[in-house]
């Protein structure tokens, strides 16, 4: 089992940037995937970025490509998402996840989840 709790979330202007950590207890943090989803009101969840469980292979959305960056500190069992240039358009609220397997969560799937942290951008 694994236990996941985001923070970092808030208000922030168009323009703006965001650091979310998400903390991991549980199992072998650093065995696991990580990863970031993040759904607005009325929308699908959508996959942000996601990281192998050594750090050296990252993967970002296309919406977010160039602006966000995930990273990890495995002697902290933390996972981050470093979010730039924000846009009204990347309100909502965003998930950390884990996967056993990396491919897990290249499709877009997870095996653990956080409860999730709110993001708002004003315009």
């Amino acid at each position: 089992q694994v236990q996941l709790v985001e923070s970092g979330g808030g208000l922030v202007q168009a323009g703006g940037s965001l650091r979310l950590s998400c903390a991991a207890s549980g199992r072998t943090f650093s065995s696991y995937a990580m990863g970031w989803f993040r759904q607005a009101p009325g929308k699908e969840r959508e996959f942000v970025a996601g990281i192998n469980w050594s750090g050296l292979i990252t993967l970002h959305g296309d919406s977010v490509k160039g602006r966000f960056a995930i990273s990890r500190d495995n002697a902290k069992n933390t996972v981050y998402l470093q979010m730039n240039s924000l846009k009204p358009e990347d309100t909502a609220v965003y998930y950390c996840a884990a996967a056993a397997s990396y491919g897990t969560m290249r499709s877009g799937s997870a095996d653990y989840w956080g409860q999730g942290t709110q993001v708002t951008v004003s315009s």
